[in-house]
Formats: structure tokens, sequence, C-alpha cells
């Protein structure tokens, strides 16, 4: 069965983007080739703009969320994103409003709009500016390749543009091979070649990267190339379908694969007859092109880039080509220690030196005597300066009066060390460090003139005297420069002993024979190829390459200021040269071009390079070769072995390179547990019973992405970042057989294992063979044998069935795994997502010799499962050498039926006889497979849940557990959070998007059915309250019910997953479109502070009003429903969301408990309602206003209720209040003593609320509209009729000149107020008028005034509110919230905590409440009050886009905590720099709301 997301097969409506042939034919077929040939990227565009075809799939979106700088996260820098079979989406979104978005740009060097691939060509994209709708860019994707993108955006400053953080996404190429039979009979039973198994036939099909098996195989050992086909023939019988071929090119005189004599020519000893390099270069495309269409084998092969054989005859041409003393002269020290290690082992009989090593004495002997011959090299003179040349230069100064003198510190006086600390920390020194020649560290005569003059004036004009106190500086200055020299050379040293110790004594080295010039104490590290004795050396001599232990593989050795070749720390190989490429083509044109010209004709021959050596590969010349590569093979394979000891060195060698795949090797692995490690981490797949394909993805359609062509389905798939792909090998041809490492027997286990991994898997021609060593790349001279699958081939029966089975199974699209271990056993499962068929291969490892005892292991028990035994082996190890060995076919393994816990169970285990390092294997398969089960669960869920009101939606979604409780009298309560759907789906999120089947929900819900028992339970019980829930009661019903009997208990975790997430889905939509088109069309972010209102807004037994002011501490009882709170959230939650019918409830409900002018600031249901705040009953006439306003015909009767309040009619301003009174939020009444932050005077944002109030009423009144035109009042005891005209006048008169305090002091007297009790200037005071006593809390510097900036701007000077703002942007906003209060006030106290019983009493009992905690709700009010006044008189009053941005940034993090939190809402307060606080709500209904309130305000400000 083909993987939908993987395809193996062609899907009917493509394009053809990779032509195939015949097999009869091998000529390509022509269609009407344009001038100019098209790409892919042109294919791929033509699609989209194409008509649909008639059965054309859903296109497949892979979306990608950037953060809101534009970059991806560490985890999502690199994505894998899968061969383009058929054109697709990368979808890249961000959220709205993040700075990345403002004016950004995203930029790739995808070849988005046709054409050809060039790296540093990029295709724009700009990106959608409504801040109010998310943000999505559509990448068509048509072929492979390794990309780079990143959002270029608009900063801060003026001009200014910020390039975010780059990403990257590596296309799979498209490999296609000849299609097989399986290698199974429909018995079961392993099929042979002359059976028909694993048969080749003529269709092509395309082969995913998992599917791969690759064969390593060395050609100089497989004869002459007539001979090749039967190798062939032995690999393809094996059930390889790619051969990795080692360097076929010309060797060089080490006879090693990877010294390559001449990149553009074949080694023409394989060939049975004298050639000329091109018939051998045709010839050998034909041998490969006969591997691929004749046998089934694709072609992969090593690509040298970093060095060139010592032989290679064009380094005589071109010295230029290595590193050499003459282009890199910091390495000429390096050159003449190699020399005298040259010129010591050509000595050593004439010294009486021992000229074999026996012993370490010998190695001592020797590394004595050298130590002595290269102190008369002298290199200390690299190093240091030079006395006497100081002395000349500073004489020649003086006497052709050439001093420079000195302008630094004064210098008389200072010892000769201090004056040596001056002249290296001016830098006076030249050449230190750079070891180019002799005495290169000098310090230039006229330099050292002035400064020794300077340092000894009593000295005059005495050359001579001068001249010695220069010297004795330099003494000074050169005794850390000898203390290096000494340094490197004891490194030097120690590291030739050390390998002189390896090479020739050591059991495990090569044991060199006699030392010579030609076989010198070491390796030489530098090849000479003068042409001419009298050729300059320093051009001549170029450097060998070879590897660093734990070096930056970023750091190219062989240029400063690394000294790798002076200290002797490079593993050198003798017979490779290495290549100095330089930055780029023009610092060395030949190279490059002889280069670029073996790798591309490399790709146009095979269809996978494996880059050698690639951690020292330098990045650019890798990622420049790859680029000339892939334009001649855009679907070339790139694999690699990198060795720079980081996961994240190897990922930035992935994204730059666009490596498909990195090596790994399961010979690593030195028990079962890191064994098992190793497959879960790179074979695994997905485990076996994965949720985020079913849960993850959404079917929406697809706008063309180029603005033109048809609207198309898709399937929308979101992606979390990509680790890199692995090729594992059961063992590689540069290490060690198992023989060696651990057990011969062991290989069969480990080749078992390996090719059960979902990913590629490969292996060296040999291990199926048994060979019981490492073959040398070098050394060995004999050639394979070619043993097919006979009786003497080693363990190649049992290996062809694995890798055909590998192979079927990615096709087939067993996507899932399992990996177990127990004792000395490792069971691999690989098993379809959809048929529950799979494959189980259980193998004794055998890490160690052990007798041949079975061993503990508990049998496998599958539920409602039937197995049957395919295949098992063993091996028998007839000597302890290795070889010969016996491969034993087991017996059938029985498999015992039974019944567990009223279920069947089959049970399956080794036999008696199973010893270490057997395998066998199993096919399962689940019993009455459901195959519509997966379906039926996502079916039918909008209509089950469209029908719920938001009331009906409060229950199946939210529900905190006293509120259920309440409900249901105790009957149910929560598992966590929520009894409702949000409560599940927080950890759902969790589990689906990583597949963690770990988690304890899904071990609880393994265990048995009560979590789906509960769900649908708990909504039947309260179906009589809510009938509406009588359908989705149903709907989950059948879907749970149905999973109960036909999922079994490993797959119930998957299922309850998908009925939820369906459940949720269907129910928000719900929510979503009976909200506002502002709601609607919104944002993620919009959506979910959408959510809160219904959150908020649900029925609970014991009180009857509905709403709650938050959750969990507001949730029933007396302290539910506060009537500030209902008025302040009412606009947001209520009206921004268009819930008018709810808004008007509400205000006609508290409309109804007027009582002397107030309403209760605590409702307790209507029984003991407390009227204790003087500011509710006015936010409850600006709700009143803003229905008005907003509702479709809003405008209500007058109730006829009066307002009794006390109004100092000189101002307008309202006052009123008392020390028993919570006047406003800010006065929280405590159980010992009141809190004390607001006084009896007028609060700023009562004023602004009673002013937004009166200009209404006084609108209304002149346009007939309501009845009153002002209020009786006795002012100054005259009785007078104030118009709601005059009163708003009054306030507007005296507004600024009450509150403000001025930035200048001079302007005092323009202003009532105190100076001595100024604080801090250019605000606006909290209160005005407070009582005796306490009239420094006017001056108190919070966040009340943006209140009544919103709903009364006219009252504020502009430029002055635009400061204020901006100083509460700084001062006051915290990640979630406003601070109470000024830090600088010696009564801030950030942290609330309610149970504090100490003797402090400024947060005893919490009564620090508002004196520091930073508070949710009044953020909204401080965006809505900057985006008014900014937009006016700011930075946005030319660029509007400047200010929103600017604003959307304090929204990230609410942003984020909104969709992170269990509690899916906004914090009613936080402490000090948003930490958490335990006596928080953790939903409050008015952070939301006035959030709401703000992004209605965008929405508005943006459709105007």
């Amino acid at each position: 069965m083909t993987n939908p997301t993987d395809p193996a097969v062609d899907s009917p409506g493509k394009p053809n983007l990779t032509l195939q042939c015949g097999l009869g034919d091998s000529t390509p077929i022509d269609i009407a080739a344009p001038s100019t040939p098209r790409t892919p990227a042109d294919e791929g565009k033509e699609f989209f703009l194409s008509e649909r075809s008639e059965g054309e799939a859903p296109i497949r979106v892979y979306e990608f969320k950037l953060g809101a700088d534009g970059g991806p996260s560490k985890e999502g820098s690199y994505i894998r994103l899968p061969p383009a079979y058929t054109p697709y989406i990368l979808r890249v979104s961000l959220d709205a409003g993040t700075p990345a978005s403002k004016n950004g740009v995203f930029k790739t060097n995808f070849p988005l709009d046709g054409g050809a691939f060039e790296r540093d060509r990029f295709t724009e994209r700009s990106l959608p500016t409504d801040l109010s709708k998310p943000i999505r860019v559509d990448l068509p994707i048509s072929h492979a390749g390794a990309f780079v993108y990143w959002v270029e955006y608009d900063g801060d400053a003026p001009g200014e543009r910020i390039k975010g953080r780059e990403g990257y996404f590596n296309v799979d190429p498209i490999l296609r091979v000849r299609a097989r039979t399986s290698v199974l009979s429909s018995e079961l039973k392993p099929l042979l070649p002359s059976e028909g198994g694993a048969k080749l036939l003529p269709e092509l099909v395309n082969l995913p990267l998992d599917a791969l098996s690759i064969l390593t195989v060395v050609s100089k050992w497989m004869g002459r190339i007539s001979h090749w086909k039967v190798h062939f023939q032995e690999a393809s019988d094996r059930g390889y379908t790619m051969l990795h071929w080692t360097p076929l090119q010309e060797r060089g005189m080490s006879d090693s694969p990877y010294s390559i004599k001449d990149q553009k020519k074949y080694d023409l000893s394989v060939f049975d007859t004298p050639v000329d390099p091109q018939t051998a270069s045709t010839r050998m495309e034909e041998i490969l092109r006969i591997a691929k269409e004749e046998y089934g084998l694709l072609n992969l092969t090593d690509v040298v880039l970093n060095h060139t054989a010592n032989n290679s005859p064009w380094l005589a041409e071109h010295p230029e080509a290595g590193y050499s003393p003459s282009n890199t002269p910091h390495l000429t020290p390096a050159l003449e220690l190699d020399t005298a290690i040259l010129e010591f082992s050509s000595s050593l009989s004439g010294k009486g030196l021992p000229t074999r090593v026996s012993c370490q004495q010998d190695i001592d002997t020797l590394m004595a005597s050298f130590a002595d011959h290269l102190k008369t090299k002298q290199l200390w003179q690299y190093y240091v300066l030079n006395p006497e040349e100081e002395k000349a230069a500073l004489t020649d100064a003086f006497l052709s009066n050439a001093i420079i003198p000195w302008t630094g510190e004064d210098l008389a006086g200072k010892t000769v060390v201090d004056l040596a600390n001056v002249v290296r920390s001016a830098r006076l020194i030249e050449g230190e460090g750079t070891l180019t020649s002799r005495f290169v560290t000098h310090v230039d005569g006229g330099v050292s003139a002035g400064f020794i003059k300077a340092a000894f004036p009593k000295l005059g004009n005495d050359v001579d005297a001068l001249a010695q106190a220069w010297a004795r500086v330099v003494d000074v200055l050169n005794v850390p420069l000898y203390a290096e020299w000494e340094e490197d050379t004891e490194i030097a040293l120690d590291s030739i002993k050390n390998r002189s110790k390896y090479i020739r004594l050591d059991d495990n080295g090569p044991k060199l024979g006699e030392i010579t010039k030609d076989s010198p104490l070491v390796e030489s590290y530098f090849t000479r190829i003068a042409p001419q004795w009298h050729s300059d050396p320093g051009t001549y001599s170029l450097a060998n390459n070879g590897w660093l232990w734990n070096a930056d593989p970023l750091v190219n050795f062989a240029l400063p200021p690394s000294k790798a070749y002076l200290r002797r720390e490079v593993i050198v190989w003798g017979d490779c040269v290495k290549l100095r490429y330089g930055s780029g083509p023009l610092d060395n044109p030949w190279l490059w071009e002889h280069m670029t010209s073996y790798v591309t004709h490399s790709a146009q021959t095979f269809d996978g390079f494996r880059i050698d050596n690639c951690h020292s590969t330098p990045l650019h010349v890798g990622t420049a070769m790859l680029d000339m590569a892939r334009k001649v093979n855009p679907d070339l394979y790139v694999c690699a072995e990198l060795f720079t000891g980081s996961e994240e060195m190897d990922l930035l060698f992935v994204r730059k390179l666009g490596v498909n795949s990195l090596i790994r090797e399961a010979g690593n692995a030195w028990d079962v547990q890191e064994f098992s490690r190793i497959m879960y981490l790179f074979g695994l797949g997905k485990p076996i019973g994965s949720m985020d394909e079913a849960c993850m993805t959404s079917v929406e359609e697809l706008a063309p992405p180029f603005g033109k062509g048809p609207t198309r389905p898709c399937i929308v798939s979101p992606l979390n970042g990509s680790t890199p792909h692995a090729l594992l090998y059961d063992l590689t041809h540069d290490n060690e057989s198992y023989l060696d490492k651990r057990t011969a027997e062991h290989a069969l286990a480990v080749a078992g294992i390996v090719t059960f991994g979902y990913c590629a898997v490969g292996s060296v021609k040999g291990f199926d063979d048994l060979y019981p060593k490492l073959l040398r790349l070098v050394e060995e001279k004999r050639q394979y044998e070619v043993a097919g699958l006979s009786d003497n081939s080693g363990i190649s029966r049992p290996k062809r069935v694995l890798n055909s089975l590998h192979r079927e199974m990615v096709i087939g699209g067993y996507t899932e795994g399992c990996v177990w271990r127990d004792s000395n056993y490792i069971v691999m499962t690989r098993m379809h997502p959809v048929t529950q068929h799979a494959y189980v291969l259980v193998a004794h490892t055998a890490f160690e010799k052990r007798g041949k005892e079975r061993g503990p292991f508990k049998p496998s028990e599958l539920a409602r499962t039937r197995a049957k035994f395919i295949c098992g082996f063993a091996i028998e190890i007839l000597s302890h050498e290795g070889l010969p060995a016996k491969l034993i076919d087991l017996p059938e393994v029985p498999v015992e039926q039974k019944n567990l816990t009223s279920e069947p169970h089959c049970s399956f285990g080794p036999p008696e006889y199973f010893p270490p390092g057997s395998i066998m294997i199993f096919e399962t398969q689940l019993e009455q497979v459901d195959l519509e089960l997966d379906k039926f669960c996502k079916s039918d869920a909008e209509s089950a849940f469209g029908g719920l009101d938001l009331v009906d939606l409060n229950v199946v979604l939210h529900r905190a557990d006293n509120e259920e409780r309440d409900i249901t009298a105790g009957k149910f309560g929560v598992y966590d959070i929520y009894c409702g759907l949000e409560g599940w789906m927080h950890p759902l999120r969790h589990i689906t998007r990583r597949n963690d089947l770990g988690h304890p929900l899904c071990d609880n819900l393994r265990r048995g059915t009560w979590a789906l028992d509960y769900v649908v339970s708990r909504l039947a019980y309260q179906m009589d309250d809510f009938p509406n829930l009588a359908a989705p009661v149903q709907w989950l019903l059948d879907r749970f019910d149905r999973v109960k009997s036909n999922a079994p208990a490993y797959l119930r975790p998957k299922f309850f997953a998908i009925v939820m997430t369906e459940a949720y889905k269907a129910a928000r939509r719900a929510v979503i479109e009976q909200c506002s088109e502002f709601v609607s069309d919104g944002h993620d972010f919009t959506h979910s502070l959408a959510m809160c209102a219904v959150q908020m807004h649900g029925v609970v037994k014991v009180c009857v009003a509905r709403p709650t002011a938050g959750l969990p501490h507001f949730s029933t009882g007396w302290a539910r429903c506060w009537g500030r709170d209902v008025f302040i959230s009412l606009r947001g939650l209520f009206l921004a969301t268009g819930n008018f019918e709810a808004a008007k409830n509400h205000i006609l409900a508290f409309s109804s408990t007027v009582k002397h002018g107030l309403i209760p600031n605590l409702l307790d249901s209507g029984r003991n309602p407390r009227y204790n705040s003087r500011d509710s009953q006015w936010w409850m006439l600006q709700n009143i206003q803003d229905y008005v306003k907003m509702a479709p015909n809003g405008l209500m009767k007058d109730n006829g209720f009066n307002i009794d309040i006390y109004v100092d009619w000189d101002t307008g301003l309202v006052f009123g209040g008392n020390a028993d009174n919570c006047g406003t939020w800010m006065d929280k009444m405590g159980e010992s003593v009141r809190a004390g932050t607001k006084g009896t005077g007028a609060p700023i944002e009562i004023t602004g609320l009673v002013k937004s109030t009166v200009r209404w009423l006084d609108e209304l009144s002149r346009k007939g509209k309501f009845p009153y035109r002002g209020v009786e009042r006795s002012v100054h005891s005259e009785d007078r009729f104030v118009t709601y005209g005059q009163w708003n006048d009054l306030i507007q008169k005296s507004f600024e000149k009450h509150y403000y305090i001025p930035l200048d002091p001079s302007e005092d007297q323009k202003y009532i107020l105190n100076p001595s009790l100024v604080n801090r200037r250019g605000i606006y005071k909290d209160v005005y008028g407070s009582g005796a006593g306490r009239e420094w809390s006017d001056y108190q510097f919070r966040p009340n005034y943006p209140i009544a900036m919103v709903v009364a701007p006219e009252m504020f000077d502009e430029h002055h509110a635009l400061h204020a703002l901006r100083l509460a942007d700084t001062v006051l906003r915290s990640p979630l919230g406003m601070k109470t209060l000024d830090p600088s006030d010696r009564k801030y106290r950030p942290n609330y905590d309610n149970s504090n019983d100490s003797d402090d009493p400024s947060v005893a009992k919490g009564l620090n409440y508002h004196n520091g905690p930073e508070w949710g709700w009044p953020l909204g009010y401080f965006l809505r009050a900057y985006l008014y006044f900014d937009t006016r008189v700011g930075e946005g009053k030319d660029d509007p886009t400047t200010t929103l941005h600017r604003l959307h940034r304090a929204l990230l993090q609410p942003r984020n905590h909104i969709q992170t939190d269990a509690w899916a809402g906004l914090p009613e307060l936080t402490n000090e720099n948003g930490a958490f606080c335990r006596d928080s709500c953790n939903t409050q209904a008015w952070s939301a709301s006035t959030m709401l309130d703000f992004l209605e305000d965008v929405h508005e400000y943006a459709k105007s």
C-alpha cells in the first residue's frame, strides 16, 4: 500500500517532471524541446497555473510557523521536505503584527517563479500587511535541492532593515528504480530468484530515501569491468537497490581509491584491453547504466574535494593548488621541521641509532637524539625579535633622522618590564606569530627610537646607550616568545613520539619496518614535487592532508593562526596533498575549474554522491560544487559521514550542503541499550499509534500561489522542524569487522535490526559473506569472491529477505515502528498505520561471547492479532577466526493462540535453539480491522456541534471544577483543568504534535476506557438543562462505542485523540461562526481571546447570572459575579464578539438592581448585593454607550434611574467614596486594614467615564433620543439646572489643570499641584483631591489614566498624553499586563501573596494587591490609548503602521501565554516581571476582554 505522504508510484494528473523511458530503449525521448530548456521550477509553475485534471489528488501543503522575529526556532532551523513527485506547497506563516511583519519581505533562493536555481539569486514575496488576519506565504515546491530563506523587515530606526535568522529547507531527490515482485510467497515463505522472489519488473517506481539499501564496493577488488555483471547480479539478488562505489578514478601511488591521481580519468586498469580516457569514460558510463537498468541498482560514488594524490601530474604545473610556504608562509618552519625529520631518518645508522623499533627504549633513544638534532635548526628564530637587528634598526633611525615621536603615556621612570608591557599594549610589535620567516617579529626602527627616547630622556641623544636600553626591553619582549617556541616544540616532539610508537611499535598499528629517508620516523607532512633540482622548495613543497582530533570543522588547519603542521598535530595522509581553494574561484581559477569539471561529470554519471571527508571540506567549496552538480542532475542524492562531534555542527553541514542523509553506524553500539537507542533515534519512523497525521492535518482550499490559476483542494500538515535523515550502516568499508569489535555471530543480528529501521540502510561487500577482517584499502590486493546466495555465502540469504522486506515495507507505507529490548534481545516492529499489518523481527544480539543458550525472553503477547512465522536464521561459526561459518535455517516457530482478559491473544517467542546472533521474522495482522474507523471518527462533527449556542458551548468546551460540581450536584469534576474539550486539548496538542505516546494520558487510555466514558457521561447528564447537547452526545457516543469495540488498546489513544480533536475543532468553529466579522476574519489570537468569552459565560445553579470574573477562584457562589468586572469585560467579550443579546441582558439585569444611583459591585445572585463601589455604575453607563454604538438597533429605552453623586460644580469632577468603601478597582477591602491605594478624591478613570457619559448624553439629548437635558443640582447653595453639555464643558476646561504634572517645573503655576509631593513628571495624577493625610496618593504613577484617554480622549492635551503613555510603556508595562504602581514609588511591592500573615503592613493579607503586582486588563486600555494619540501626534501620524507594529510587540507574550497555558486564557495578574502568582485567577474575564477591545480598534482602524 502506498503511503500518501511519501508516494512511491506516480499519481494521476501530475506533470511528468522526471522523464523516464522504457527499458527496451536506452535513448531518451525528445518531446519538442524548446530553445530554452524548461527547468523543474518552470514545470512546477505551469502545473499550478494549469486547470485541474480529472482525478487530481489534493495538493499537499506543509506549513511551518516562524517566530516573532521572522526566524525559525532552533529546532525548526532545518526542514526536510519530501520529493516533489507532484508539486506541493511549503507554507510559511507568522502571527500578524509581529515585528517581522513590518513591511516584511520573505526571501528565498528557491526559484519560485521558475527558471534555474542560483544560490545568490533570491525570489521575494511581500508579507500581507493586514494586522487583523493571519500571515501566510505559499511557496510552490517542484524540485530537489538545498535552499535558504529569511524574512527582512523594518527596524525601529528610520531606514533600518533587519534580516531575520536564516532557515533552511532541503527537498529530497526523486529516485526511480525498477519495480520488483514480493520476496515472499503467498504462504509468506521467502522465495529465491529462481522461484520468482523479488523479481525485477519492467516498470519504474519511485524509491523514497528510506527504501534505499546501499552496498559499498571497491572497484579494484571486482576484477575487470567485463566481470562486473556477476557482482551486479549478486548485489541485486541480495536485495540491494544502490551501489556505493569508492572512487573509480585513476589512483595515486598508494593505490588507495581516495588518493585520486587524475580526477578526470577513470582507472584504466579495470579494462580488459588498453583504452584511451574518452573510451574509458564512455564504457564506464555504459556499465553503470547496465547496473541501473538491467539489475535495478542505482549508483553512488565518493566525491573527494579535499585532496588529490601526491603524485597527481598536474601538481607540478599548478603548485598553487596546494598549500606551500610560498602561498601560505606560516608553513615555512613546519616544512623545516619536516625536512629535519627526513634528514634525521636517513642518518640513523651513521649515528649508531636503532633503525628498527622493537621496544619503548628504542623510541625514547630516537626521540632524545632527534630533539638534539632539532635544536640545531634554531626554529626559535621564527618567534622572537633579534636584539642585534633591533639595535641596528634603532641606530639607523637616529642616523637618518627617521625617529617617530612617542605620543602615548608618559614613559619616563618606568621599569624595563613596564616598558615591555606598554610596547605590547600599544601593539608596536610587527610580524609576531606570523612565523613567515626568521626574525619576522620586529619593531620598526623609527618607532623604537621614539619610544626609547621618551622612556630615557636623561640619555639625550646617546645612540649607543639608547640602543642598549632598547635591547633590554627586547629581551623582556622575547621571554613569552621563547616560551611559545618551547611549548610548540614540546608539543611537536610529543606528537612525533606518539605517532612513531603507533606506526612502528603498537600492536594495533601498521608496524612499519626499517627507518629510512623513504620511510622516515613518522610520515612526512609535505609532498616535495620540485620538477628540477634547483626549483624553489617553498613553492614545490605541498602540505599533505589529514585530520585533527576535536578540531573545529569550520577552521582550516592549514591556514594561520593554526599551527597544526608545526606542532605535528595532523594525523596525516601521506599520499594526499591538501587542496587550496581560497575564498572563491578568483583565488585559484585553475583548481576551481578542474574540480568543478570533475564534480559535474560525476553528477551526470551517478545518481548520488558520498562526500568524502565532508567535515573537513570547506563549506563554501562543498556548497559551490554541489550547486554545480545539481544543475546537471537536480535529483542527485547526497550523503556524508560527519565527525564534527556536535549535532549542531552536523546540522550546519546538512543545511548548507543539502546533505540528504548522514551516515550512521550500528557498529558504534556497545550494548543492547545503546543499539536500541540508535534504532529509536534513526530508524523508528513514527511510533505505532501515531496521531500527527490523523489529528494535525486539515483539508482546505488552496488559493493559486501565483495569483492566477484554479483553486485546488489541499491537505495542510504542520511542520516541527527536522532532524537529518539517516543512512544506517551495519558496517562501513573503513571499520573493523564484528569479529574484531564484538563477535562474529553478532553480524546476523545487526543485519536484521538495521534493515527493520525506517531509514536508508547500508552495508559493505564482505559483511554478508562474513569476511573475518577489515579489508585495507591500500594494502589489500585480493579480489572479491562472488558467492551469490550459495551455501558458503555467509548471511546473504537472510540479507536478501531483509533488504527486500525493507524496500517493500517503506514503499508500502509501513511508517510506524516499535523498538523493544529484553535482556539480550531487540524486537523491531514495522506496521502499516491503516491496515495494522506488520512484520516483527526478533533478534538475539551477541555483543560478547556467550554460550548457545537462548537466554531469558518474555514472549510477545499481541491482543486480537494473528501471527505467522516467516523465517528464522542462526549462524554457527566453525572457527574462532570467523570463517568458515554455517547458516542454519530455523524450523517453523509455532504461534500460540490463547484468551487473556476476555480477548484473544497470540503469543510467540524464540524456540529452544536460538543462540546469540539468531533472528526470526513474523507477520502479524490485527483481526477485524475497522478500516473506516479513522474516517468515521472524523465525520459529521460540524452537524453535531453546529447547532449549539454559546452557553451550550461553554458546557462542551470548558467548565472549571467547581462549576461542574455545582451544576451536576457533585457528580462530575475535572481530570485536570477543564471538564470540557479544552481541558483535554491542552495535553493532546503536545501529544499529537510530538507523537508522545509515553504521556500519562496515553497510558491511562491504554489501560481502560474511563476517559471515553467520562466525556460522554458528563454531557449526557446535563441534557435536561441543555437539550441541545443531545446531538454532540450522540455523536461522541457513536464514535467511542465503535472505538471500544474495534480498536485495540494500543490504538485507543490515537482514536481518542482523533475524536476529541475533531470535536474541539467543530466546537471552536461553532463559536467563531457565531461571532462578529472582526472575530471570524481574525487571526488565531483573536479567536483564542473570543473563546474566553465562552469560557466566562456559563450557567451555574447557585448563581443566577452567567458571567464569571475569572477562573478558578470566581467560579461559583457569592464571588462569581462582580458588577465592575462585568462591565469592564462586557465590551470586549460580548460587544466586540457580536454577542449583543447577552450584553443587553446583562445591562438590563444590573439596571434592575440600581439603588441610590449605584449598582452592586458584588451581586451574590441578588441575595446580598454589595453596593460598595463608586465606579461600577460609570462602567455600566460606558457599556450602555458602547452597546448603543456597536449593537444593531442598540438604543434602549430610558429606565428612569438617577445617579446620586457628589459633584464639584466648579470643575465638574465627581468625588466620593470613604474609608469603608471599595470606591474603584484599586480599593481592595482587606481582612485587617485597608490597602490604601486610593482616597476619596476624583480618580482619573472615573473622571474619564463621567466625561464620556455626559458628552454622550448631551449628544443624545440634542438629537432628541434622550428625554433629559441635564440634572437639577445645588450649586453654591443655589438650585441650578446643569445641562449635560455644561457639565461636559466644565470637565473639559478643568481637566488638564487639575490632573497634569508638567515636565518643566517652571510651568507648575499653570496647574494645581504641590511640587513637594511630585515624584515623577510628565504624567497625569491618579486621583485629584484625596483626603487629608493622603494628598501624596494623588501623585502616584499608576496605569489608570489610559482608561480616561480611551473613553474621553478629548480631555487630554495630545502631546502631554503621548509623553505620559511613552513613560508608561517604559516604566509600567510588563510582560502580561501593567504594573499597578511606579517601581520608584516607596510603596511599590510587586509580589502578591494573599496568605502572607507577617507583621509587614504593606504586604500582610495581600494588601499590596494594587501596589505593584502586574494586572492584565489595564494593558488593553494602554494599547488603545497609545494607538489613538500616537497616530495623531506621534510616530504614527505619517505612517500608522509604525504605531501598530510597536503596539503589537506588546501582544507577543500574551499571545504566547494564551496559546500555551492550560487554562487557555490570560491571568488576572502576575507578580514581578510576569512571574506566576498563585493567588491570581489563571484566566480572567477583563484581561481577555480589553485585549479584544484593542484588536477590535485595530480592525476598525484598518477598515477606515
